[in-house]
């Protein structure tokens, strides 16, 4: 059994991608985190891509704002730090609004969805400075990493705070023989990270059906970031349910 308790951040960009396809601000994607937060969630986490998509500027700020009434949960600002995460984040540092944690993605500006993980030692020179960028800001620094072992060493001596494992590989592998050989390789690549001084985060594609394995099987995970499953549960279920029952899944 896995002995941290793990912590759930939803991700809201599909609310703000249904909403943005008219111009009645509906869904809301701060009342999706409210009645997120009262269900129990511990966080909240947004991708605001350049081309804003889904999430736009004005609703980071709006989040934080309303995270302000939640001190004891977090706010997770995800994205490519060479795009136009940091400057998301040192706008809300200017207002004195609350981030807790940022997680660098290596995605394309145009990309469908986030796909692999950063690459060591190839990247190593240029996200170091960008990690001492956020944590002069006061941030925990999180990087989505594929499920390498070997990389979990470089990733800390970069300066990077814990470390998101991207998890679709185990998803699609999940009900089929493939599964426990991934589920092993998430364990080994967590331990890696926990032997490094490094936290662990994961997610993408995570859901009701394999999250409960993933967080038993898988060492030391901090917090899983879900979204996609998450809000098409909350389509049928509603949020109040949809987040119990997520977190059933994380304490079974």
């Amino acid at each position: 059994m896995n002995p941290v308790t793990t912590h759930l951040s939803v991700n809201l960009n599909k609310v703000a991608l249904v909403r943005n396809t008219r111009h009645l601000g509906i869904p809301s994607v701060t009342r999706a985190a409210t009645l997120c937060l009262q269900a129990g969630a511990a966080g909240i986490t947004v991708h605001p891509r350049p081309d804003a998509r889904h999430i736009r500027a004005q609703d980071v700020i709006e989040l934080a704002e309303l995270l302000r009434d939640w001190p004891e949960r977090e706010f997770n600002v995800e994205g490519n730090p060479f795009h136009n995460l940091m400057d998301c984040v040192a706008d809300l540092r200017t207002r004195h609004l609350p981030v807790h944690q940022v997680t660098f993605v290596p995605d394309g500006e145009g990309q469908f969805t986030s796909d692999h993980g950063w690459s060591f030692p190839a990247d190593a020179e240029r996200l170091r400075p960008l990690i001492a960028q956020a944590h002069a800001l006061g941030l925990r620094v999180s990087l989505f990493m594929d499920a390498e072992p070997t990389a979990m060493q470089a990733a800390k001596e970069v300066g990077a705070d814990r470390v998101e494992l991207y998890t679709e590989p185990y998803a699609a592998a999940w009900g089929t023989p493939e599964q426990d050989a991934q589920l092993k390789r998430f364990a080994l690549a967590a331990q890696a990270a926990l032997d490094a001084g490094l936290g662990v985060n994961a997610g993408h594609d995570l859901n009701r059906e394999n999250l409960a394995a993933f967080v038993q099987q898988v060492p030391g995970v901090s917090e899983v970031s879900i979204g996609h499953a998450l809000i098409a549960d909350a389509l049928e279920l509603g949020y109040f349910d949809t987040i119990k029952a997520y977190l059933r899944c994380l304490q079974a």
